[in-house]
């Protein structure tokens, strides 16, 4: 049973992560439901929720799109559902239906491309495709969300009568405007609209004269506005049909809803599978973004990230333009606990919160972003005591509070937890916090759990070399530079690099000094040969890292030498094959044609018949016997050289047609000589040479003994310069 702690969850904050996925939610319940992810206890589960991410992401980067899965909640259509005598509003069915329609389309898409989306079809397939409920929806309601009229016959017979109602009081109104206007009771609008009906605009002094009731006055009140009394008895059928049409529309959304409500589990199983697919698809875009994936997930407890980032320090480094370094761990039965050391700001923090963020994702059904080639385990439990977590409500220090958190992690520590902790055993005398943490961590190595953690203490580094399974690391920092280089290495002990870290910040160097002679020589003396040890292994890892570049360059030459190899040799033997049996074929022809020749001089068929039978069974005595499927081989096998050779040919001549035209681009480009009169030239494409006898702009005069030409001095090549006299 997977037991992570929400301490542990905003320790590595897993929060941040939900809010993110949760930005890249579509719907309103996709966003809620995302900040609530949780670690998946079962763990075929998980595995299937891992899988739908992953065919999710790679629906980004083929032509089989999955649709638009967009949706309005239908949360308080469903209570009023489960509530008996209660009707739905339009606008509730018609998202009642669009997410009827949603979901049938996703089935379908799923159902047609299972082959590259399986888990999601096998989620889809659970599913309960209904067309009744859209259909029945489209039959009362229009894609304008209004009844339609044939909802009912008592409807379309109620709307006709109010469209002649209406058209009624249009023309007792039209009548009406003309009487008044010609007797000039009516002010300059004549007419306006008040509680949505026509009135006429009657002069003040006039109003008695005009016939109807008074709807109201103008601000001024000089002007009056009264409905005409013939135009009034149609208002008021009017009004009595309005209400008799609300009643039947009524009527209607009520038998709609009545229809309906058998089917509210199954509406709020949609639901579910579309906020579903908004999560998966919002975590896909989140892990697009992280250029994350799903590792390989084993069941030997071996955890090995490759090139692993921090996905809120990549994504916020990504904004800034800024570079974010990968780190490579492994933890394995052999190895099941490191124990990180290093200058601060060195990138240890960083390190473990990656390394126990990306867990928890993973435990989330989140894509993580690591190498492909990475694996990863699961654990029941996952452990954090990260940061300062002095509480003041509780009255407690630090150290008190991490006494606190080492109890818990003591009583539910075992084989199946992973540990996270940082600056482990600080916050009391260094000698003793360092005591009491080892002893900590010697309990945690006994019940064989597997964990990280950061210290500076000696004590704790010295005992990951005394335990067998259990590993220093240091975070790499360049003595030359002080500067960090953010790499993690497994094997040794990093130093704390104080002092250098002091003068870098600019602490005077006789304090510096002072404050070395005030600790003992040996502690002095131990921490720089670290240091040192440190350099040394920077500088062998940029070796090596260059060493296995020229490695692999020279063992992809190899390959590629290899191939070709082969290559030449198999044409080689087809070459060999072909010319066999061409110089067979001359053989053959040669005797053919000596045997026409004996029958040209002596005119008779009988020894040129058997001349032939017998070159014939000389032939099919050297041949096996081949079968048909043998035969058509022999013959795809020789086209197939010869094919060959035609494409080689054809290079040949493509590669030769472009150092043609590359030396006709590359003549055309060439400078022009500086021709003079006298110097003797030639066409570029002709072979008659000539001498220059005058020169004008950009043309000459050449002069060829019979005749002369206007030639352009870019299609003339210099044959000989004029010989000058001395």
């Amino acid at each position: 049973m997977v037991k992570i702690p929400q301490k542990t969850l905003q320790d590595l904050e897993f929060p941040k992560v939900l809010q993110q996925v949760s930005t890249r939610c579509n719907t309103e319940l996709g966003k809620a439901q995302a900040l609530d992810i949780q670690p998946i206890s079962n763990p075929e589960m998980l595995l299937q929720v891992l899988g739908q991410t992953s065919e999710y992401l790679s629906s980004f980067t083929n032509e089989n799109r999955i649709p638009n899965h967009g949706f309005d909640p239908i949360n308080s259509e469903l209570k009023l559902l489960r509530i008996e005598n209660t009707t739905l509003e339009v606008p509730g069915f018609r998202r009642i239906g669009n997410i009827c329609t949603t979901v049938v389309i996703h089935t379908k898409f799923f159902k047609k491309f299972k082959e590259y989306y399986p888990l999601l079809f096998e989620a889809s397939e659970t599913i309960e495709a209904n067309t009744d409920i859209p259909n029945e929806i489209d039959a009362v309601i229009d894609k304008f969300g209004e009844v339609k009229d044939n909802a009912s016959e008592k409807l379309l017979a109620i709307r006709r009568e109010m469209n002649q109602i209406k058209v009624k009081i249009a023309q007792s109104f039209a009548s009406a405007l003309n009487t008044y206007n010609g007797s000039d009771y009516l002010d300059d609008i004549r007419e306006s609209v008040v509680e949505n009906r026509r009135v006429l605009a009657v002069k003040a002094m006039y109003r008695k004269k005009v016939k109807g009731t008074t709807m109201g006055t103008s601000k001024t009140g000089s002007i009056v506005y009264i409905e005409p009394e013939a135009t009034l008895r149609y208002s008021r059928e009017l009004n009595n049909l309005e209400f008799d049409e609300k009643e039947e529309v009524r009527r209607i959304l009520n038998t709609l809803t009545h229809r309906i409500r058998p089917f509210a589990p199954l509406l709020s199983e949609y639901q579910d599978f579309l906020a579903h697919i908004d999560i998966t698809a919002a975590k896909a875009k989140y892990a697009s973004d992280t250029h994350a994936l799903l590792p390989e997930i084993n069941s030997e407890k071996r955890l090995f990230l490759r090139d692993a980032y921090h996905p809120l320090l990549y994504l916020n480094n990504k904004r800034k333009g800024e570079k974010t370094y990968p780190q490579t761990i492994e933890l394995e039965s052999e190895n099941r606990i490191i124990v990180i050391s290093g200058p601060n700001a060195g990138g240890k923090s960083i390190t473990l919160k990656t390394i126990g963020l990306l867990q928890v994702m993973l435990q989330s059904g989140l894509l993580i972003p690591v190498h492909e080639r990475s694996s990863a385990c699961l654990f029941n439990r996952i452990l954090t005591d990260i940061g300062d977590n002095q509480s003041i409500e509780n009255h407690l220090s630090t150290y008190s509070y991490r006494l606190k958190n080492m109890n818990r992690f003591l009583r539910k520590c075992d084989a199946e937890t992973l540990f996270l902790i940082d600056e482990f055993g600080t916050g009391s005398d260094p000698e003793l916090g360092g005591a009491l943490a080892e002893a900590f961590l010697e309990v945690f190595y006994e019940r064989g759990a597997f964990g990280i953690i950061t210290t500076h203490y000696a004590n704790l580094k010295a005992l990951a070399d005394e335990l067998p399974h259990t590993t220093n690391a240091n975070m790499l920092f360049d003595g030359a530079t002080l500067e960090p280089t953010f790499q993690l290495v497994l094997g040794e002990a990093g130093s704390s690099f104080t002092f250098e870290v002091a003068q870098k910040n600019g602490i005077p160097f006789n304090l510096i000094n002072k404050a070395k002679k005030k600790i003992e020589r040996g502690k002095v003396r131990f921490d720089a040969t670290i240091a040192k040890l440190q350099k040394e292994r920077s500088k062998m890892a940029q070796t090596g890292s260059r060493l296995q570049e020229e490695e692999s360059k020279a063992r992809e030459a190899a390959q590629k030498l290899e191939k070709l190899n082969a290559k030449i040799k198999t044409k080689l033997e087809n070459y060999q094959e072909l010319y066999d049996h061409d110089q067979r074929m001359i053989l053959l022809g040669n005797k053919v044609e000596k045997a026409a020749a004996k029958y040209f001089q002596g005119n008779k068929k009988r020894p040129l018949i058997s001349e032939l039978l017998q070159i014939v069974e000389t032939e099919n005595s050297k041949r096996k016997k081949k079968s048909a499927v043998a035969a058509k081989a022999e013959r795809a096998k020789q086209a197939e050289v010869a094919q060959e050779a035609r494409n080689k040919v054809k290079d040949i001549r493509e590669k030769k047609k472009v150092e043609q035209k590359m030396a006709i681009i590359k003549e055309k480009n060439k400078p022009l000589p500086i021709f003079k009169i006298g110097d003797r030239v030639r066409m570029q494409d002709g072979k008659a040479v000539g001498s220059i006898d005058s020169l004008e702009k950009k043309k000459a005069i050449v002069n060829y003994g019979q005749f002369t030409t206007h030639v352009g001095l870019e299609q003339l090549e210099l044959v000989e310069r004029k010989k000058v006299k001395r």
